[in-house]
């Protein structure tokens, strides 16, 4: 019965991550360049930089965690000031470039999460800590969805527009 139970967990997981990375990209859809990059708060915090930050951290909990290589290069964990510049786009990134960026992430996240049981054993170097990929999947889940709702504030703020998706506004 737990493998049941344990499919269905790891199914519906899936879709919310799913359906969450995909609020983060409508976010963006009808903006100017400017208004996806720029900074509303006092942090620098703008909607390119959450969807930016989204993938990235999706790449090192579904690449490094699991030892599985991401689609893209990534400086050690550890690297001083890595985490932050993960939260805005630089200058010579394009939207197509982060965009381009995210769906390479996204693919090799659902690679891994098809690939893998849900008890699936990995180990988090930041955290010190051994965890399954239901964890992760849990952890990413709730850290997507505080950024969809940064995403959220953010666009009502630029056009108000408001919803989770296109059909929703």
């Amino acid at each position: 019965m737990s493998v049941v139970i344990d499919d269905f967990a790891k199914a519906h997981l899936h879709d919310k991550l799913r359906g969450v990375r995909e609020a983060l990209v409508w976010k963006l859809e009808g903006l100017s360049e400017h208004d996806v990059r720029r900074p509303m708060t006092p942090t620098g915090t703008n909607l390119l930089g959450l969807v930016k930050h989204n993938a990235l951290s999706d790449a090192r909990y579904f690449g490094e965690v699991f030892g599985r290589t991401p689609p893209l290069d990534l400086p050690p964990w550890d690297t001083a000031g890595w985490w932050d510049a993960t939260h805005r786009a630089a200058e010579n990134e394009t939207r197509d470039d982060v965009l381009d960026l995210s769906r390479r992430v996204w693919a090799h996240v659902d690679a891994t999460i098809e690939s893998l049981p849900i008890d699936a054993p990995g180990y988090v170097p930041w955290w010190d800590e051994d965890v399954m990929l239901f964890n992760i999947m849990a952890a990413r889940l709730c850290d997507a969805t505080r950024h969809a709702g940064h995403a959220d504030i953010l666009r009502e703020t630029i056009d108000g527009s408001v919803g989770v998706n296109r059909e929703s506004a």
